[in-house]
Parts: structure tokens; sequence; C-alpha cells
């Protein structure tokens, strides 16, 4: 299939690992042209190195610590002025923050903060050009809706959903779609964290995952890719998960 991305530019937030670092690498593998921004500029590097050795147009490269308030602003004006417009944004940035019930309103503010406040400016800081072009692709990478205990990433995620299901709405008339992707376990620096070892990761799969086994990067990255393409035009306003069948809800 042809997805349409030669003449596509994209903005990817957390860019330099996992999810963000495999969907970068294959819209660019695709023909877009990338902006790739993290906190670590190391990192974003060996990214673009690989873009670049795989025959991908240079990406632009941004740090940005999106805990500043003024960073989505500053990121959207850097991408569009390297790249003359955004046509997709991929919301990639992000983590897992598992607390106590009882944790200070500073630990919720942090988390909500990455996971959802800083994602919603840096999406409606690009919507306007966006719109004026009458295209556009967001998609969220966000996380499970069977929460195992009390994470303020659940809870951001879960208003990214229900906060992208109301946008998309609106903005479906000018041509842009928004859609969020649930990743199971995906390996990542995040995930291996979680399951420092093989033998832990194969317990876990037997005992949870359909497919048994953890799922690869690139595997979430093909989803997204094609949801930033023109002939995913008519998906909106979905949350699909890629877990491997590890989540019982049948809706």
């Amino acid at each position: 299939m042809d997805l349409q991305l030669g003449d596509k530019a994209a903005l990817v937030s957390g860019a330099s690992q996992g999810i963000g670092r495999a969907i970068a690498k294959g819209l660019a593998r695709e023909g877009a042209k990338v902006v790739l921004v993290a906190r670590r500029r190391n990192l974003l590097e060996a990214v673009a190195a690989e873009i670049e050795q795989a025959g991908g147009h240079k990406p632009t490269l941004v740090d940005a610590d999106l805990y500043d308030p003024e960073t989505p602003a500053r990121i959207a004006a850097l991408a569009e002025q390297a790249l003359g417009r955004i046509d997709i944004l991929i919301n990639a940035a992000g983590g897992s923050r598992p607390i106590p019930y009882d944790a200070p309103l500073p630990v919720w503010d942090e988390g909500m903060t990455l996971n959802f406040f800083r994602l919603r400016e840096l999406t409606h800081a690009v919507l306007p050009a966006m719109q004026k072009n009458s295209f556009g692709r967001i998609v969220n990478i966000t996380g499970s809706s069977e929460p195992r205990g009390v994470n303020v990433a659940n809870a951001a995620k879960a208003a990214v959903h229900a906060w992208a299901k109301g946008l998309s709405r609106e903005m479906a008339k000018h041509n842009i779609t928004i859609n969020s992707i649930q990743p199971g376990r995906i390996l990542s620096e995040q995930i291996m964290r979680f399951h420092p070892t093989e033998e832990d990761r194969r317990r876990f799969a037997q005992e949870h995952i359909p497919a048994g086994r953890f799922g690869e990067p690139e595997e979430l990255a093909a989803l997204a890719i094609f949801l930033a393409s023109p002939p995913a035009g008519y998906i909106t306003g979905t949350v699909i998960p890629v877990d491997g069948g590890m989540s019982r809800f049948a809706f």
C-alpha cells in the first residue's frame, strides 16, 4: 500500500527511544520529513543518524523538557520553521507513574502535566496550521484502561482518551483525524525497568498475554504510521490497543 507520506511533515515527541523512536524511523522510511523531540540530545542524534543512513531526509532535532510550560509553543514554532508546516503530530512522550493512593498533590501535578496537559497544549499549538491546510493526523500513544493500582499515568491517559474523542468530532470537518493507541507490554526502556529479566518477561507473558510474548516497538509503529497517513482519513476518535490480546474488555 502506498501510504502517500512522501510529501508530509511530521513532529514526533518522545522520539529518542522505544515507541516514539520506531514511529519516527518508520515515518522517515515512508518518505516523511520529521522533527524529533526529546530531552536527551545524544539519543536524538543517534536516531537521526539511523534515519539518514537508511536514506531518509535529515531530521530536525529539538531537545526540550515538556515540564516547561513554554515548551509546546516553542516546539511547534521550531517545527513549522524547519519544515514549513506540520501535517502529522505523534504524541509519544510520557511515562508510567505508579503512586500510593494518598500521594501528595505535587506528585499528581507532575504526572498529569507530562501525560496530559503538555500533550494537549502541543496538539493545540499545531492545530491552527493543520486547519489552514485542511489536513492533519494526530496520534496519541496512551496507556491501559485496566489499571492494576493507582497510577497517575492511567488517570492522565483516560483524560487523553476523553479529550481526544471530543476534539476529533470538532476537527473532522477540517480533514484532521485524532486517534489514540494503547500499548501493552511493548519492549522499551520503561518496560525493561518493570520486567528486567528474560525469565520475568516470559513468566508475565505466559500468564497475561495470549500472544505469549512482549511486543516490539515496530509492531505498534506500523499502526501509528498508517493512522498518520492520508489513506486513514476515515478513522478518527478511536482508541486502539496493541497488546497481544492482553486487554480483557470487549469494548
